[in-house]
């Protein structure tokens, strides 16, 4: 449900020699490799909840007692992401923003109750374009309901959230209409911090943020200081819904005792030509480290012959791949945004985990180019010697 923006009233101010084995995550979760030796099988991990915090109705309370923060009805939106949407990551990058400013102002956040689908992103079928249909009935087709990815009682055990499809939420907004100067504030250009300590924002039942027209996650540009940041990016990934999480767990039983590596290709190594028709890219060395032999070579160091390895990819490799976990997917697997959380929970439940590009300081990767880098478009470097490795 959308809030009602016609009046804004005064609180609007400005201010991998073996052969590699990948599949793509459009097309199955991932696959075994067995260099020398099958695998052995052990219990899966299990991630048990804690006790639930999300603020939801069954807890008998009116809501009145607590403040709200909502960003909008859709992640990204209002901006240019309200008839499309970017792939999980950047939604997931958008959503904890949000959820950490909920956090910091200590309001509960008002959960869009779907996430968008990115057509590019998803194979699996439940996308429909028809030209007769409305826009809300395209949204409904084209997205998934949120609590279909993540586990709000887990979710909350960090930060409290209600979805903006329940009954409180609706008890809220009619509230917060009624309450005149302490109802809802409207606010663009204001800090976090101002919201916190401007008695003009932290008295009011509901403030509803118009965040930037780019992304939500550009709200989170400016701090660089990694102290700052009150949510990890494991957060999300770790509070997957239960039936994905037990989908993970049984995964990771039939592996047994296994490594993992994430061969990230596909959008990452596009290539346009420069004003001389030279093509350049902005991860010269990617396309070069993941290809097998040079993945092999990077993770010979680290994961010993012999081991199983479960690989996750986003390339569709035109070579055969294993469908040992279809029995397990298919039951649950409704979208490509579910694979991917079920697909996180088995890399990080790895002995060693071999990701595409470092993101801390320890992190093993395949690559040495920097995973971000908007403007540097280089020449592809693709000869054998890697450079310091």
């Amino acid at each position: 449900m959308a809030i009602l923006r016609a009046h804004r009233g005064k609180h609007r101010p400005r201010a991998l020699v073996v052969p590699l084995l990948a599949v793509s995550a459009a097309a199955a979760l991932a696959i075994i490799w067995f260099l020398f030796f099958p695998p052995s099988l052990t219990s899966a991990f299990s991630l048990a909840p804690p006790a639930a915090a999300y603020a939801s109705e069954s807890e008998g309370s009116s809501g009145l007692e607590r403040k709200y923060l909502y960003w909008g009805s859709r992640i990204d939106c209002p901006g240019k992401h309200c008839d499309s949407c970017a792939g999980l990551g950047h939604q997931e990058s958008s959503l904890r923003c949000a959820l950490e400013e909920a956090l910091f102002l200590q309001r509960v956040f008002v959960m869009p109750s779907r996430m968008c689908i990115n057509p590019l992103h998803n194979k699996k079928g439940i996308l429909h374009q028809h030209s007769n249909t409305s826009s809300e009935e395209r949204w409904a087709a084209n997205s998934c309901p949120m609590d279909s990815l993540y586990d709000f009682d887990l979710f909350s055990s960090k930060v409290q959230v209600i979805l903006d499809n329940s009954k409180m939420w609706y008890r809220i907004l009619s509230t917060s209409m009624k309450l005149e100067e302490t109802g809802v504030a409207y606010v663009e250009g204001v800090s976090r911090v101002d919201l916190k300590e401007n008695i003009d924002y932290s008295n009011v039942l509901l403030i509803n943020r118009t965040t930037n027209p780019l992304a939500w996650f550009m709200e989170c540009k400016d701090r660089t200081n990694r102290s700052s940041v009150l949510l990890p990016y494991s957060f999300l990934p770790m509070v997957a819904a239960r039936k994905l999480r037990d989908a993970a767990d049984k995964i990771k039983a039939l592996l047994g005792d296994y490594d993992a590596i994430h061969v990230r290709r596909g959008d990452k190594i596009k290539t346009r030509k420069d004003q001389f028709g030279v093509i350049r890219t902005l991860h010269p060395h990617l396309d070069r480290d993941t290809r097998p032999e040079f993945i092999q070579q990077r993770i010979e160091k680290w994961i010993p012959a012999g081991r199983t390895l479960f690989i996750a990819s986003n390339e569709r490799y035109k070579l055969a791949y294993s469908s040992n976990f279809s029995g397990i997917l298919d039951p649950v697997i409704e979208n490509n945004y579910q694979l991917f959380m079920v697909e996180r929970l088995v890399l990080v439940g790895a002995k060693t985990f071999v990701k595409t590009f470092k993101v801390d300081e320890m992190d093993l990767s395949l690559t040495d180019d920097p995973k971000k880098n908007a403007k540097h478009w280089q020449i592809p470097i693709y000869t054998m010697e890697r450079e310091g490795r």
